[in-house]
């Protein structure tokens, strides 16, 4: 395991390179905050140990440039901070560091830091190496699948246009020139999807990008919402399905991306569940937050499949034709995120599922 320990006395770097050493740790250092950020570009250590007083570049400036930077954004970052400094420690946990160290400290708490937060990472690596097989998994099967299927339609249906020789026959080529229609639609929506995505995660590690996102404001969603959702259900021509009880209130996002979250949320309602079941959105203000709630009648989804929610994940597919891989549920659950507000399902099999959307005020 590497250890980085950034220092500028050489006392305290001595004594905790002496203790880590012994327990068997590789341990760098470095005597300021230049040094300390290039030694940690250099080794990429498991654990990074920070003094928050500093010369040039203090602790925080270390902190900043480490979790700015994709390569070691995800090291876990503790603070050495003086006994009693206590805005040190209160503004290290705001920015976001996983712990502080208060000098001086035992031998004992060193190695208890270390350890606890070494481990925290290593089950956190395991927990996405995990999901990042299920996605690779699901990439192999379900992506080759949702790109061939619409492209074999539209390929199958051209060719039965270009055998047909009857040319009164006008009801069999407007059906042919519908399910092409169709099947291109499907595979735009696909392939747009991944380029939102991808724009997603670029706007996510811009500060610059992602303040442009946020510089909008919908003075009235009542009618955005209720849009987009008829648009919806007119796709799956189920607009007695429907049903929709929104309040005006305003919200700070665009049109687009409202759009973009409401409807892929209530397309999966509408794909994952029969016609006939009622689909619900509602919105709900509270003393500190604006809800917006997609509820389904569907078969649902087991409490194991909830927790692995993402990208290109879908349940399944042995047993049920799925259209999409998971990435409309991906993109509006970020969306929301990069908009300050956070996403909840409730779900249980055969038993539908019940999103809650919800904005702080």
């Amino acid at each position: 395991m590497r250890i980085t320990v950034i220092d500028d006395d050489p006392d305290v770097l001595d004594t905790v390179l002496r203790v880590l050493q012994s327990e068997g740790y590789e341990v760098s250092t470095a005597v300021n905050g230049n040094r300390g950020i290039r030694a940690v570009h250099d080794v990429i250590p498991d654990l990074i140990l920070c003094d928050v007083t500093m010369p040039v570049i203090d602790g925080y400036g270390v902190f900043q440039a480490v979790k700015s930077d994709l390569k070691t954004n995800n090291i876990p970052f503790v603070f050495l901070t003086a006994r009693g400094s206590r805005a040190d420690q209160r503004k290290g946990m705001e920015l976001g560091a996983d712990d502080y160290l208060i000098k001086p400290f035992s031998t004992k708490e060193l190695l208890s830091c270390v350890r606890t937060q070494i481990n925290k990472h290593h089950s956190i690596a395991d927990r996405y190496e995990t999901t990042l097989r299920l996605v690779r998994k699901n990439i192999m099967y379900a992506l080759p699948h949702e790109l061939r299927t619409p492209l074999s339609q539209v390929v199958g249906y051209a060719g039965l246009l270009e055998m047909q020789t009857d040319p009164v026959d006008l009801a069999a080529v407007h059906q042919y020139g519908k399910n092409i229609n169709r099947a291109g639609q499907r595979l735009q929506h696909l392939i747009e999807n991944y380029l939102v995505y991808a724009q997603i995660e670029i706007i996510a590690s811009s500060p610059d990008e992602l303040a442009k996102l946020l510089n909008h404001v919908i003075r009235d969603t009542k009618p955005v919402i209720t849009s987009t959702v008829e648009e919806c259900a007119a796709k799956h021509n189920r607009a007695a399905d429907v049903q929709v009880e929104a309040e005006a209130f305003s919200l700070q996002i665009s049109e687009n991306d409202l759009r973009k979250i409401i409807g892929e949320l209530v397309d999966n309602a509408f794909k994952f569940s029969a016609d006939g079941s009622r689909v619900c959105v509602k919105t709900q203000r509270t003393a500190d937050a604006i809800n917006i709630i997609v509820s389904d009648q569907g078969r649902g989804m087991s409490a194991d499949q909830v927790g692995l929610l993402g990208a290109y994940m879908q349940f399944d597919r042995a047993f049920y034709e799925q259209q999409g891989v998971g990435l409309g549920f991906m993109i509006a659950k970020r969306l929301i995120e990069l908009h300050g507000g956070k996403l909840t399902v409730e779900s249980k099999l055969d038993n539908g599922t019940h999103i809650t959307i919800i904005f702080p005020i």
